[in-house]
């Protein structure tokens, strides 16, 4: 998934960062703050503009790289997307999954330069999702799924588990901080507030979960392995970390044996990729398919946040593990 399109990404930013260049040289350098005196605030995709926003508040202008409904893999920065983090003040980003918002971060000049990486260290979960044996889980080189997942890189979904996000907000809070010290106090404050509303996350997650009657569950592509890691889970995937790879006829055939020793009730698929792998398996299995959102963006903010779709993921969790403790 992080290295999809890696070569084409990195030639058309080479590109456009010359018409950036223009940009930059009308715009002056970094550090300036937006117009009305706010931190100049750019995030690459969801995940990171949810973080800024948050803790940013009213002292910060937010722009996301990443429209809704679009995955964030798949993003080709514009030049003016390059110039604006160019001369941002501060850019909250996760490296490795974009690579030309990389190379733009690199070239910036801004303050802050927020590697959400640098606090939540990748890990790899391609090879070994989960906790447990070897059950049909994702060992997407042993099976050939055939995408291009960077094993030096990691797994990148950091985001879903609550206390590796708060880990991040943190770091977030820290740089605004350095960069607008003035109002230093508001962003350790804010920063404070939403670690409290991760905590409380992963403590529903806890008590969701903790009488599960299967611990197994079946994605349509390996982004939830930290989820997994936290919860005591086992993720076992259709695809890699790619999610428009094409599995072989031997990792299908992995992933319904272990939905079948596992009593897997419900094949996952997400929302902004097809569901079309998904649908098959459980139509193979005479299984329910569900969503399970890997939040790599959110369609409509006008109704839902981090917050509301993680909270939306536990119960669909919850029901295909056939959980029912109280999410108190």
């Amino acid at each position: 998934m992080m290295i999809r399109r890696r070569a084409r990404s990195v030639l058309a930013l080479t590109a456009t960062a010359l018409a950036a260049a223009l940009t930059l040289t009308a715009c002056g350098s970094g550090g300036a703050g937006s117009a009305d005196g706010r931190l100049d605030v750019v995030a690459s995709f969801y995940p990171m503009e949810f973080l800024a926003s948050q803790i940013g508040g009213e002292h910060v202008k937010v722009t996301g790289l990443t429209a809704a409904g679009v995955e964030p893999h798949d993003l080709e920065l514009t030049a003016k997307q390059v110039g604006r983090v160019q001369k941002a003040d501060a850019v909250v980003y996760l490296k490795g999954l974009q690579p030309t918002v990389d190379k733009a971060v690199a070239d910036s000049r801004a303050k802050q330069k927020i590697d959400a990486t640098a606090a939540a260290p990748l890990e790899d979960h391609h090879l070994a999702e989960g906790h447990t044996e070897d059950d049909g889980h994702d060992h997407a080189d042993e099976h050939g799924d055939g995408h291009h997942h960077d094993e030096a890189a990691g797994d990148p979904h950091i985001w879903l588990d609550p206390t590796r996000y708060a880990a991040v907000a943190r770091s977030v809070g820290a740089g605004f901080s350095e960069a607008d010290p003035a109002h230093a106090d508001d962003y350790r404050r804010n920063t404070d507030e939403l670690v409290g509303r991760l905590t409380a996350l992963d403590q529903e997650f806890k008590d969701g979960l903790k009488d599960a009657t299967t611990r197994t569950f079946v994605t349509s592509h390996a982004a939830f392995g930290y989820l997994a890691e936290a919860y005591g889970l086992t993720q076992v995937s259709i695809n890699g970390v790619d999610p428009e790879s094409e599995p072989t006829p031997a990792r299908l055939a992995d992933v319904q044996k272990a939905a079948k020793e596992n009593g897997v009730t419900t094949i996952f698929f997400e929302t902004l990729a097809s569901p079309r792998l998904a649908e098959t398996v459980a139509k193979d299995l005479g299984l329910k398919t569900a969503v399970l959102d890997p939040l790599e963006g959110v369609k409509d903010r006008t109704k839902d946040d981090y917050l509301s779709v993680m909270r939306q993921n536990l119960t669909n969790l919850r029901a295909a593990l056939g959980a029912t403790a109280p999410t108190s």
